[in-house]
């Protein structure tokens, strides 16, 4: 469930819209390649992005949806070479980054000992899941992605109260909270929900966040220098490249530290 850009068609600059704003430089509408995007399918200032200011294309993750679409759904053909299926692949790539996404969440949480009384369910998911992803395009389209999100997340969420209930005391729960801009420097949020919480611009630093379930969680600009995040729940690479941190931010081991931290 990693991004490989070596073996997608660049589909990410391709079919997504994007808007003039602080975190794209120009308007895009979804369908037309970005000016950057090069014949190879790579971009051509991807070593400069947030200078350039496309900020929202270092903070985004397809999940592995990228390569599946291009390799795999439409058998390496490129939307160059078969025109004629361009605007199929376009509308399938968004589909599958959501599948790709449930898939993601649900490997780790088979990876939570304490979340063990529902391996077998989530193991069920994940191969009914990873299965449709497999289907032909025009089965993916029809999929009701708001209702397999909906089963995916009852069971994540099991999990998650399951791996939280491990930790001392009782976690807070901040689920779904309008958190923007928040004093919570020094904040003891460990095995805390902060599932959809609106983090944009908190202050974090020096947080105890371990053990917290951060799904969804907007962290766009929050400050997690010196946060403590061992062992943080559903927490996404692209999370982090939307937050900013220090060498004192400690992350989980399956995550990587940000380069302009």
């Amino acid at each position: 469930m990693r991004a490989d850009c070596a073996d997608c068609f660049g589909l990410c600059c391709v079919a997504l819209p994007f808007a003039r704003s602080a975190d794209f430089a120009v308007d895009k509408p979804a369908g037309r390649p970005c000016s950057n995007l090069q014949r190879d399918f790579r971009c051509g200032i991807h070593a400069r992005l947030r200078d350039e200011g496309y900020q929202g294309c270092t903070v985004f993750d397809c999940f592995g949806a990228g390569q599946k679409v291009s390799q795999i759904t439409f058998g390496g053909v490129d939307w160059r070479r078969a025109p004629g299926a361009a605007r199929s692949m376009f509308e399938v790539f968004p589909v599958m980054r959501q599948l790709h996404e449930l898939l993601r969440y649900l490997t780790e949480a088979l990876g939570l000992a304490p979340a063990r009384p529902l391996h077998k369910p989530l193991r069920k998911a994940l191969a009914h899941i990873d299965g449709l992803t497999r289907g032909s395009a025009e089965s993916i389209m029809e999929l009701d992605v708001n209702a397999l999100r909906g089963e995916v997340n009852a069971l994540l969420l099991r999990a998650s109260e399951l791996a939280r209930a491990q930790v001392p005391g009782r976690g807070r729960n901040h689920r779904g909270a309008d958190l923007m801009g928040a004093k919570l420097s020094g904040a003891d949020l460990r095995g805390a929900s902060l599932r959809g919480a609106l983090l944009v611009a908190a202050d974090l630093t020096g947080a105890d966040l371990r053990d917290a379930d951060l799904i969804g969680a907007d962290l766009r600009d929050a400050d997690l220098r010196g946060a403590d995040l061992t062992g943080a729940l559903f927490l996404t690479q692209a999370q982090l490249n939307a937050a900013r941190g220090d060498a004192a931010t400690v992350l989980p081991p399956t995550l990587s530290r940000p380069a302009h931290w």
